[in-house]
Order: structure tokens, then sequence, then C-alpha cells
């Protein structure tokens, strides 16, 4: 059952899915509203401009019906004449192409938007398979055209019938009108006509671009598998990811191992923290943390101060503090300056002794540590109101 599911397309497609599909020339379309927004415009256009079209066209006419003498016996003259006629013809009819091919180019927008794709020109040769051919015309998607054409026919044919018999009367009565007015008429009853047959595809227009946008959306649907997938190849391997950060663990972590032997002192808690802290005298700033861990980490650090010979002191409460508020490369905060002094004042006390001989000078016992510091006083203020976590082996 799970496998079946996993087969299913029941995914909406990602937006990477989408967008191959449109690199590849693959949008939503309808013909349906494409043919009913030009013919509408075509429609409306010649309601508007239908007189001055007229207007103009007969002026040619009457014109170009009137032959001098020098244009009979001159071909070229009268080949001028023609141009020039041909010419007054395609300024009478611009303001209507140029509106139609306006609407022609802005009904993408409907459905699918513009789509400039330089794949759809690539040659398919296998969409001259004869076997693809015949199961293309029994597929769903050729039965939903069928349906649309024998809904168009039907539904225009109606439309077609309304609109006769509402004229019939007039069309007859066309006979006995003087010519011009019997053209305004006729030229009336036309566009009129026009615009309600073209208003019906409407409807078809109307049931057809949802229709596409469901049906595309449908068709690139993905298993949940090729989501899977997908995210796999976009975002890696989650596997992988995780193999990568772990390595990047491992190389902080050999970084700050290899700081540790430059550190002037190891505070310790005294098995569970381990900070150790490097101050250069010869700049400016307050000491700095090179290397912190706890268990493990805290057990690495020791080992290595101690094989080279960097002074390790037990102050449980200042190394918890210094985990707790610092991270590695970052100075110590301003509230352990005091302590931390101290701690460093024993430290070169400490080679001084080592080099000159004489006391051995006695650890710092009782350090100042805010109270507030410390993760494991009552008095502890965690960052951000969060409770500290004490599960990592912290002890006094």
């Amino acid at each position: 059952m799970a496998e079946d599911s996993d087969a299913e397309k029941t995914e909406p497609a990602s937006a990477k899915r989408l967008e191959q599909a449109r690199e590849e020339g693959d949008v939503p379309r309808s013909r349906e509203v494409a043919t009913f927004t030009v013919l509408m415009a075509a429609g409306a256009g010649l309601w508007m401009t239908g007189d001055s079209l007229i207007r103009q066209l007969q002026t040619v006419l009457v014109s170009g019906l009137k032959l001098t003498q020098e244009q009979i016996f001159d071909s070229d003259v009268l080949i001028h004449r023609i141009a020039v006629d041909l010419v007054q013809v395609l300024i009478a009819c611009l303001p209507l192409g140029v509106a139609v091919m306006v609407v022609a180019l802005a009904s993408p927008l409907l459905v699918g938007g513009w789509l400039f794709s330089s794949k759809v020109f690539t040659p398919n040769f296998g969409k001259l398979n004869p076997i693809s051919g015949i199961t293309n015309m029994f597929s769903k998607n050729a039965l939903v055209e069928l349906f649309k054409a024998i809904l168009k026919t039907v539904v225009v044919g109606f439309v077609t019938y309304l609109v006769v018999m509402k004229y019939k009367d007039a069309v007859i009565g066309l006979s006995v009108e003087p010519l011009k007015l019997g053209i305004g008429h006729t030229l009336n009853m036309l566009a009129s006509s026009f615009l309600f047959i073209v208003g019906a595809l409407g409807l078809i227009a109307a049931i057809d671009g949802p229709y596409q946008m469901w049906h595309y959306a449908d068709k690139l649907k993905m298993t949940r598998q090729e989501l899977i997938q997908e995210s796999k190849e976009s975002d890696g391997n989650p596997q992988i990811k995780g193999k990568i950060r772990q390595l990047q663990r491992e190389m902080a972590k050999r970084r700050m191992m290899a700081d540790v032997p430059t550190a002037d002192v190891i505070v310790t808690n005294p098995t569970h923290y381990a900070v150790a802290l490097k101050y250069n005298d010869g700049m400016r700033g307050a000491p700095k943390v090179v290397a912190k861990g706890i268990d493990e980490v805290a057990a690495k650090i020791r080992e290595i101060g101690k094989e080279n010979k960097v002074a390790i002191l037990e102050a449980p409460a200042l190394a918890r503090a210094l985990h707790k508020h610092t991270e590695i490369g970052d100075e110590i905060p301003e509230q352990l300056y005091a302590a931390v002094a101290e701690v460093l004042a024993y430290v070169f006390q400490l080679r001084l002794f080592s080099r000159a001989g004489g006391n051995r000078p006695e650890e710092p016992k009782q350090l100042d540590v805010p109270a507030t510091m410390d993760p494991l006083n009552p008095a502890f203020i965690p960052k951000h109101g969060k409770t500290p976590d004490l599960n990592n082996g912290a002890s006094a």
C-alpha cells in the first residue's frame, strides 16, 4: 500500500518543476480564451470605428473608379494611383488592426502568461510516432477537446438561430430601403450579430480557461518519491550534509586544539569543564578564550596543556562561568576581569618561580566570580531567560 501511495501523483508541482516546464515551453494555454478575446476585440472595434471606416473606404472606392485619360493610357500612372488607394485603405484599417494585434498579444496574460522559449523550436521526432498519435486520439484530453467542439457547435448554432429569428423581418425590409440607408442597417445588423455569436463563445472560454489551469496543475503533479528526490538534488542529501557538518566540527575542534599550546592557563572544573585563556601583554584588550569544552573535549584540552606545560588551575565557578558566557575567540566578560586577573597573576608568578626559584606561589582559592554568572549558583541569571542545561556532567 505504501508503494502504491508513493507511485501516485498526489503532490502539487514544486516551484522547480514549474520552472522547468516553463523553460521547456510548457505552460497552460486556452485557445478558446484567445479566440474569444481577439474576435470580441475585432467586433467591438468594428462597432466603434465602423462609420468612419465605411466613409473612408467609400471615398477610396469612388476615387478608384474614376479613371482619367492619362491613367488609362499610362500604366505607370495607374499603378501609382492604385498604390495610393491601397495606402489609404491600410490607413483606414490601421486603428482596427492595431487594436486587434494588441489584444492578441495581451490575451496570453489571461492564462499562462507570456513565454519566450527556444526549446519550442527544437525538433521533436517523438511526435512522429504513429502509436503515440493513435494513443493521443483516445486520451482523456482528446475526449475533452471533442466535448468542447460539440459544445461550441451547439451554443454557437443556438445563438445564431436566435439572431436570425430576431433580424428576419429587418433583413426582408432591406429590399425597400434606400441604398445608403440599407447599407448602414446591414452593417449594424452584421456587427450586432457578430457580437452576439462571439459573445456565445465567452461561455466556452469561461469554462475552458479554469479547466486548462487545473489540467496543467494536474499534469505536473508529482509523487512523494519525486519530491524527496528533488529535495535531495536541490538541498543536498541530508546524510551528506550531516557528514559535512561533522567534518566541519572536527576541523574546528582540531584548530581549537592547535591553539591550546599557546594558552597561558587552563581553568578547569576540575574534570567536566576546561577553558584555555591567552593574554598578550603587548596588545590592548582583555584575555581571550582560545579553547573550551566539556567532558571528553575538556580532558583532551587538559592533556594537550600538560604535554605543552601550560599552567592548569582548578577554579570550578570561574570555569563554568567562562564556558557559559564566552565563545572561541571572545574576550572574557567584564564581570570576570578581577577573577581572571588574579589567575593570570598567579600564572606569571608561577613562571617566575620556575625560572628563579624561591617560594612557590599559592593557588588562588576565593576568586571573585559573580553568583549571577555561575550556572550552578541559585542566583544565576540565564541568557534570554532560558534555564541552563546542566546535564553535561557539570559538577561543583
